[in-house]
C-alpha cells in the first residue's frame, strides 16, 4: 500500500512592527501642553471649592458654636442642622414618679442633642429610688429614648415606727404609698431586716402552709428572726438555720397541730428539743409582760 503524505502547514508569518502606526498615535506637544493645563486648572478649581466649604463651614461654627467645652460647641454648631431634641420616649416605667424623672432628664424642647449628656443623665436618673437602672440613647435627630429597669418592692420593712419598701436586695424602694403593697407583701421589722429578709422568705416559701400563717418577721439581734404569727404565738428560730427549722416546724404541724394551740411562744432553737410556753390562762402566770406586736402600715 502506498503512503500518502500529508502536507506540513506553513508556519505563521511574522506581524511586522508598524512603526508608523505608533509615531502616528502619539499626541503631538500642543495637545500635550494643553493637556497638562486643563488638569492642572481642573485640580485649582476643586480645591477653591473646598476651600470655600471650609470657609463656610468655619463661619456657621463661629456663628453658632457658643459654648465652653468642644461638646457643646459642636452641639450647638449642629443644632442648625436640625439636631435638637424635639421628644422624648421613655420605656420601662410603671412606678417612678413621672415628675422625679422628668427633673432627671432635664432635656430642653430645642436642646442640641449632640451636646446632651447621656451619662450624666443616667446618672440622674439612677439616683432616682425606683429605679434600679437606666440606658439614656439619643436617636437621631431629634429624639432621646430612656429605658428604665425599675425596683420590685420585695418586702415592707417596720423599723422606728415607720414602714418602708425595699427590693430583694435589701435596697430602699420608697417610703411612701406603703399601704398598696402591704396585703401582699411580707413584713419584717427591725435593725438589719432588710439584708437578711430575702433568705428567710425564700426559706418560707417552701412551706406555705407556714408562710400563710405569719403575720411579721422580727430580726433579733441583727443574728436571727422570730417569727409573730396571725394567732399571736411567736416562734423563735435558729441562727443560720431557718431552712432546716422551718422544714422541722411544717413536720410538727403536719403531725401535731402545733400551730393551732393555745401556745405564747414556740421555741426552735435547740436542735435536740422543743421549748413552748402556753398562753396565759392556759398554765403560765396571767401577769407576764406581753410582747409587743408587729403592725402592718395603713
Amino acid at each position: 500500500m502506498s503512503r500518502v503524505s500529508r502536507p506540513r502547514p506553513a508556519p505563521p508569518r511574522p506581524t511586522p512592527f508598524v512603526q508608523d502606526r505608533y509615531v502616528q498615535d502619539r499626541p503631538s506637544a500642543s495637545r500635550m501642553f494643553w493637556r497638562r493645563v486643563r488638569r492642572s486648572f481642573t485640580q485649582l478649581a476643586v480645591g477653591m471649592i473646598l476651600l470655600g466649604l471650609l470657609a463656610a463651614g468655619g463661619g456657621a461654627f463661629r456663628q453658632y458654636a457658643d459654648g465652653e467645652t468642644w461638646r457643646e460647641r459642636i452641639g450647638n454648631s449642629t443644632a442648625a442642622l436640625g439636631l435638637r431634641v424635639q421628644q422624648v420616649v421613655v420605656e420601662g416605667r410603671q412606678k417612678t414618679p413621672e415628675t422625679l424623672l422628668r427633673n432627671a432628664i432635664a432635656a430642653g424642647d430645642g436642646e442640641p442633642i449632640l451636646s446632651y449628656s447621656v451619662t450624666e443623665a443616667r446618672a440622674r436618673i439612677e439616683s432616682i429610688r425606683w429605679v434600679q437602672s437606666a440606658t439614656v440613647t439619643r436617636r437621631l435627630p431629634d429624639t432621646l429614648v430612656v429605658t428604665l429597669t425599675e425596683r420590685r418592692p420585695f418586702a415592707v420593712w417596720q423599723h422606728d415606727g415607720k414602714f418602708v419598701l425595699i427590693d430583694r436586695d435589701g435596697q430602699l424602694v420608697t417610703d411612701s404609698d406603703v399601704g398598696t403593697f402591704s396585703a401582699e407583701l411580707p413584713l419584717v421589722v427591725g435593725e438589719g431586716a432588710p439584708a437578711a429578709a430575702a433568705a428567710l422568705i425564700d426559706a418560707l416559701a417552701a412551706q406555705p402552709d407556714i408562710q400563710s400563717r405569719v403575720q411579721a418577721a422580727v430580726r433579733v439581734g441583727q443574728r436571727r428572726w422570730n417569727l409573730r404569727l396571725t394567732n399571736g404565738m411567736d416562734v423563735l428560730l435558729p441562727e443560720g438555720a431557718d431552712t432546716a427549722a422551718l422544714a422541722r416546724l411544717a413536720q410538727l404541724q403536719s403531725t401535731q397541730a402545733l400551730l393551732d394551740r393555745p401556745l405564747q411562744a414556740l421555741d426552735l432553737r435547740l436542735p435536740d428539743r422543743l421549748v413552748f410556753r402556753p398562753q396565759p390562762g392556759h398554765g403560765a402566770d396571767p401577769k407576764e409582760p406581753q410582747p409587743s406586736q408587729p403592725r402592718k402600715p395603713t
